[in-house]
């Protein structure tokens, strides 16, 4: 991925307005290719280990970048990062570019409270397969483990033993694992090959989750 992907970001982020946007289509375009560039490398290297994501179609990753701005009090119209979400309605793989602000991450994220229910009896039911997932080197090494940064229960949800060995995990209210990544990681021209290698360390974790 070239440097004039992050640049747009920034500057989009100094003038997110629509007159400035149009008067930079141009160079939105140009970013927006490569980064679908960047994807189709991902995908490449990542359906290596994981034959479902070689279905994929790069553009269709990606997240659109005008933002919905009817319920939030900031109106700005522009998301200034691109989001690609390899695995959609599912456990996958989702990559986030925004200068100084990059991760890779996986799992599953806001599940409906039937799905969030049942998964959580998987992690219950079947501790021990969970807990090797998460416990596994490499999974700690590039994760360190799930995130609890958007969320987590101050009680075991109702339904569990307060007791239970997973407890700690039945409180999650989203499975996700992320990993920073620095600007200059984004710029190797090996990242896809590097990314892949990261989440292939996920696919045991979005495996469990997509049982449900």
């Amino acid at each position: 991925m070239q440097i004039t992907v992050l640049n747009f970001l920034k500057e989009l982020k100094k003038n997110n307005n629509r007159e400035w946007f149009e008067e930079n289509k141009k160079q939105y375009n140009d970013a927006r290719e490569e980064v679908i560039s960047l994807v189709e490398e991902l995908i490449g290297e990542v359906a290596r280990f994981d034959e479902e994501i070689g279905k994929t179609e790069a553009k269709k990753t990606l997240f659109r970048i005008y933002r919905d701005t009817r319920f939030s009090h900031n109106k700005e119209p522009y998301k200034t990062n691109f989001g690609a979400n390899l695995g959609k309605n599912k456990a996958g793989y989702y990559l986030h570019i925004e200068p100084g602000k990059s991760f890779l991450a996986g799992g599953i994220y806001m599940l409906e409270p039937d799905k969030l229910k049942e998964l959580r009896q998987e992690i219950s039911y079947n501790a021990a397969a969970f807990q090797k997932i998460i416990d596994d080197a490499d999974f700690r090494r590039y994760f360190g483990g799930l995130s609890e940064t958007d969320g987590k229960l101050s009680r075991v949800p109702a339904g569990f033993e307060k007791d239970d060995p997973m407890a700690e995990y039945l409180k999650l209210k989203h499975f996700v694992a992320i990993r920073p990544v620095p600007d200059e990681e984004l710029l190797e021209k090996d990242a896809a090959r590097k990314f892949a290698e990261i989440y292939r360390s996920l696919k045991p974790l979005n495996d469990f989750l997509n049982v449900v």
